[in-house]
């Protein structure tokens, strides 16, 4: 139990638990590694079993391009998606603190608060993607089918979250706790946000402004689903797009691509802070929230 009702800063939250240990982040990054490496095998093995190992050696060695089906989206989202109950497992091995204090200082998940929030970057992305398709023209083939759509209406969400709760969630927290200064646990976990995501270096720099737009959410609003929506609306973007033949998945984006991405992630990012404020997702209360 956290030692006071006061919804706590989200960086340092660690802190406010009575058996708080330094050195317990690093255990639980230990077990839960273990833990996650065993169903990533697991995963890797089913899809060996049922698509052959010419699939797996592809998707795992052919970068962002080979992300162009919705088995190979599937392969590669449940191998992230897994960090979510290998982090619950290895929270509860080594006693470390409640599960839910990931998702917020605010007493767990809150689900209305990621739906709500989810709107607008939705809207956002599908008129930024879809402007650039019509200037850039067709980039890819037509992937339309239920399986593809049902891929990323399911597992393209859980996926982001899935992030958001390793890297804003256990990485932002734990750097948090160990040093006490928001802007530079927001800082370490966007580098690592980034260098983690393989792009090339032009491509490091967007991913690195997103990771830190999410942190600065996560800080903000006292929790991960602010950042979690929104990265939920990049990746089902991207992945609508794709189905559609509209955009290639690409490990290597071009300089003029990268800036125009990032300077629309500085405008969607002051639109949803400006909204945040505007509609109180900053201030909401923990019994709105579900403890998960």
């Amino acid at each position: 139990m956290a030692m006071n009702d006061k919804i706590s800063d989200y960086i340092t939250f660690p802190k406010t638990f009575e058996n708080y240990m330094w050195y317990k982040p690093i255990l639980v990054f230990i077990v839960g590694f273990i833990i996650a490496l065993i169903l990533v095998v697991l995963i890797a093995a089913v899809f060996y079993l049922t698509l052959g190992f010419d699939f797996v050696i592809s998707v795992l060695g052919g970068g962002f391009e080979a992300l162009n089906s919705p088995f190979a989206i599937l392969f590669v989202d449940l191998m992230v998606i897994v960090f979510i109950p290998s982090l619950y497992l290895a929270s509860k091995v080594v006693k470390d603190r409640p599960f839910s204090s990931y998702s917020s200082s605010r007493g767990g998940w809150n689900f209305k608060l990621y739906f709500k929030a989810l709107v607008i970057p939705l809207i956002l992305y599908i008129i930024y993607m879809g402007v650039d398709a019509a200037i850039a023209g067709t980039k890819g083939t037509s992937h339309l089918s239920i399986a593809f759509l049902a891929v990323i209406l399911i597992s393209v969400p859980i996926q982001s979250i899935a992030e958001e709760y390793v890297f804003r969630g256990f990485l932002m927290q734990t750097f948090g706790s160990w040093f006490k200064i928001p802007a530079l646990a927001i800082v370490l976990q966007a580098v690592i946000f980034a260098l983690l995501h393989g792009y090339n270096g032009i491509g490091l720099f967007e991913t690195l402004v997103m990771g830190l737009g999410y942190g600065f959410f996560a800080w903000k609003t006292n929790g991960i689903e602010i950042s979690s929506a929104i990265h939920t609306a990049n990746n089902f973007s991207v992945g609508l797009f794709v189905m559609l033949g509209l955009k290639t998945s690409t490990s290597s984006p071009q300089l003029l691509d990268v800036a125009v991405a990032i300077a629309f992630l500085i405008i969607l990012f002051i639109i949803m802070y400006c909204v945040g404020r505007k509609t109180d997702w900053f201030g909401e209360i923990p019994e709105n929230s579900q403890n998960i």
